[in-house]
């Protein structure tokens, strides 16, 4: 069998489908996650439910679930570990327990889709191709080998998610990426596509980035900056997305505290450097952190930076000094001047 039908085999032979999101999903992770419910349904299964953890506050996420109105649900560790035998778990646009995500660690797993680095992953049923661009690459071939029903809200979607993943087929696009937009391109509403691709943008994202310029240190071609603390963790991208555009810098890593972690978003499109590495190695003692080699990301429980102090403002200096300081020994900058 191919990989699609040994997907749509194991669907066959389950009562319920509990797919859960990586935190703050994402368009891709979306698309997938709605895709694989389709699947789903065309195997029989009637049950089916798409979970998530922390929040959905980028612009165009929030149009994204509302102007194609997925039914999501907060994600409860209960509902996992009390499923019945027959109910199947997936993960798709991720793929271990506990990491990016609020499943328990040693969790089993049935289904994972993923295009992100990883290692170790364990379940009945993996896809991981680290080549490809998107997770909903994926899911739009299963569609497609598998002759799904395609309605505009699905091909809106999962053409939404590969343009976006894909930073509009700059960012890791292959072949495929280009094969599954134009597969996509005849079933999608277009209305629908210029409203989720041109969202408002809310002051406090403007907020953010905007403090993220006026904070940034470079370092040779490499940009450090912080946006303090904020509520729209999709700031952090969008203000490595900006900042990377700036003469003469080649990486950019933002970070910034939101609620009782501090997030980091890295940009690098220089060859010389595996930004998902560095990542994960300079944060892997103290929290997760890791992505491809142009794109990564990391979360870190602010606990020990909290125990110094309750004021925000030394807070924050402290989780400045300390990031900074360990990205310019990660990066070994130490020989570079400042501009």
């Amino acid at each position: 069998m191919s990989t699609a039908q040994q997907l749509h085999a194991l669907l066959a032979d389950g009562s319920e489908l509990n797919i859960v999101c990586h935190n703050n999903p994402d368009p891709d992770c979306l698309a997938s996650a709605l895709a694989l419910g389709r699947i789903a349904a065309a195997a029989g299964i009637d049950e089916r439910h798409i979970f998530y953890s922390g929040d959905i506050s980028h612009q165009q996420n929030r149009a994204f679930v509302n102007l194609l109105d997925i039914d999501l649900k907060r994600f409860d560790p209960e509902v996992i570990q009390d499923r019945p035998s027959d109910s199947l778990l997936a993960f798709v646009d991720h793929s271990v327990p506990g990491a990016n995500n609020q499943v328990p660690p040693e969790t089993a797993v049935d289904i994972v889709i993923d295009h992100h680095p990883a290692k170790d992953i364990e379940a009945r049923f993996v896809d991981h191709r680290e080549e490809l661009g998107a997770a909903a690459t994926m899911l739009t071939q299963y569609v497609r080998e598998l002759d799904i029903d395609l309605d505009d809200t699905l091909a809106t979607a999962l053409l939404i998610a590969i343009r976006s993943e894909t930073l509009g087929f700059l960012r890791g696009a292959t072949r495929a990426e280009y094969d599954a937009a134009g597969f996509l391109h005849d079933h999608t509403d277009r209305g629908l596509l210029r409203q989720i691709s041109s969202p408002s943008v809310t002051g406090e994202t403007l907020d953010a980035i905007s403090t993220a310029i006026d904070n940034r240190v470079t370092k040779g071609a490499v940009l450090i900056s912080h946006v303090g603390r904020t509520t729209e963790r999709d700031a952090l991208p969008q203000a490595a997305d900006y900042l990377a555009t700036l003469e003469g810098v080649e990486t950019t890593i933002i970070f910034g505290i939101i609620n009782d972690t501090i997030q980091l978003s890295a940009r690098s499109p220089d060859p010389r450097v595996h930004i998902g590495n560095v990542l994960r190695e300079v944060f892997e003692d103290v929290g997760s952190a890791g992505g491809h080699h142009d794109v990564a990301g990391g979360e870190i429980p602010l606990g020990i930076f909290a125990d110094y102090t309750t004021e925000d403002t030394q807070l924050l200096a402290i989780v400045e000094r300390v990031i900074t300081a360990r990205l310019v020994a990660g990066l070994n900058l130490s020989d570079k001047s400042e501009n």
